[in-house]
């Protein structure tokens, strides 16, 4: 369903198996019944839940053995400088300006700049998608 894409998807899919559909009541005698709710498929359950997971952890950890030591059934998989990794380093989101927010006018200031917005007069992707 292409009108529902990224709002309500039919299902959802972890590593290729599907982990939660919308159905509707399952005592019902018609095949397509409201409300329709997400329920959890065969991929949420069992081992599909660790086949389709990767556990991060340090690489002393990996090399002390986390994963047998806690019987992890997930892969476990190591990072490696995470303690150097600052808000600059994201290229997308490197931008810290120094907040400032006015707690009598609620004024909010980014570097010293007012930040202004108008009201929106349309928002897609709410209630209508949501009713059911």
């Amino acid at each position: 369903k292409p009108a529902f894409f990224g709002v309500k998807p039919f299902c959802i899919l972890k590593g290729g198996s599907i982990a939660m559909a919308a159905m509707g009541d399952p005592n019902a005698s018609i095949p397509t019944p409201q409300p329709v709710h997400y329920r959890p498929m065969f991929g949420a359950f069992g081992g599909s839940l660790a086949k389709s997971s990767l556990t991060f952890v340090s690489q002393a950890g990996l090399a002390a053995g986390v994963k047998e030591r806690y019987g992890l059934a997930k892969t476990v998989s190591a990072v490696k400088n995470i303690r150097g990794v600052r808000k600059q380093h994201l290229i997308h989101n490197g931008y810290a300006p120094k907040m400032e927010i006015d707690h009598q006018t609620y004024a909010v200031r980014a570097d010293g700049v007012l930040l202004t917005c108008e009201p929106a007069k349309v928002l897609p992707m709410t209630q209508r998608y949501f009713l059911f």
